[in-house]
């Protein structure tokens, strides 16, 4: 696994929009933007990036800009803008050679999967997931985004989950309150285990699932000797997509050599047969030591993964641990 050179005070970080453009939020963005300078970083953003379409531009130019960041030899790591729904088209557009012979850490949640995943599965180069360059525009800044800021400059610190979370979704808010318990659910009690982690936006992942740009079985061969933690952020599917996607995964054999999944709590839940998502994941997932309801994903606090390296997980009721270790 390739391991890219960790970002210090001083360092630009290029911003790119593969997916939407900030223009619709551009204040929370620039606010975002100066917290990145206050912490100590330069920015610089691509041509598309506050663009109010969706996607930013053509799916050429988003490529294009992609690439243009990685040959930048001024640029010390990556940053997508936003999420959105269209980075799926943009990967026949890239490049692959580029995106090999300059490894840089790229960091993205939502849809930026598919941009992360194939890059670390195909490619053997470790991405970060939990936040896009629009999600730092909270003052003070909260627990979990110092846990991030440590780990952009390879401070790998513990991560523990969080005893209370915020109920409203951070799209609806300008500041992070937490007003509700957290607590993390599992089918085991407790789960004590280390493996290559890999992960991201299972609404992306299935849409990757057997095309060119799925690098998986690959990625499993590879690390079999290690084994795999998964961790599944769930944005908008419903239960019982969810349950079809967990059994597509399985029967496609991501799950061979899988020693623990992650899931997060889902962003908008829903339901067309009255099957919970807590018996969707148990019903799939019956031989697997599971997590569920973790703060991954898209609610508040949530922690940064780092695809590719080596996870050591430790769960037991209720409350976890993860350390990634670079190996």
């Amino acid at each position: 696994m390739k391991y890219p050179k960790f970002i210090k005070q001083g360092d630009t970080i290029g911003i790119c929009a593969p997916s939407s453009g900030v223009g619709k939020f551009v204040q929370k963005f620039k606010r975002s933007i100066d917290n990145l300078h206050t912490y100590g970083y330069q920015t610089k953003e691509t041509a598309s990036v506050r663009n109010e379409s969706e996607p930013s531009n053509s799916s050429i130019i988003r490529a294009k800009e992609v690439e243009e960041l990685l040959l930048d030899k001024d640029v010390d790591m990556i940053m997508v803008a936003t999420g959105g729904d269209f980075l799926f088209d943009i990967l026949p557009c890239l490049n692959p050679s580029i995106i090999q012979a300059n490894p840089k850490w790229i960091i993205g949640a939502s849809d930026p999967t598919g941009l992360v995943y194939p890059i670390t599965t195909k490619y053997d180069i470790a991405t970060l997931y939990g936040e896009n360059a629009g999600d730092y525009y909270a003052t003070p800044t909260p627990d979990y985004l110092e846990g991030n800021l440590a780990i952009l400059k390879g401070n790998l610190v513990v991560q523990h989950n969080y005893p209370r979370r915020m109920e409203q979704l951070p799209f609806f808010r300008d500041d992070i309150v937490y007003d509700k318990d957290s607590i993390w659910k599992s089918t085991s009690n407790t789960i004590n285990v280390e493996g290559r982690c890999i992960g991201g936006c299972i609404d992306v992942l299935k849409d990757l699932i057997g095309t060119p740009y799925d690098g998986t079985l690959e990625f499993i061969e590879r690390y079999r000797n290690d084994g795999i933690i998964w961790y599944f952020d769930n944005f908008a599917m419903n239960s019982e997509a969810l349950y079809r996607t967990l059994l597509q995964m399985k029967y496609m054999g991501w799950f061979q050599t899988t020693k623990a999944i992650i899931i997060g709590r889902t962003c908008f839940e829903s339901n067309s047969t009255g099957l919970s998502y807590e018996d969707a994941i148990k019903h799939a997932l019956q031989d697997i030591p599971v997590i569920y309801d973790a703060d991954i994903g898209h609610t508040v606090p949530r922690i940064t993964m780092i695809n590719g390296a080596m996870l050591h997980l430790y769960y037991e009721d209720g409350k976890a641990a993860l350390q990634f270790i670079l190996k």
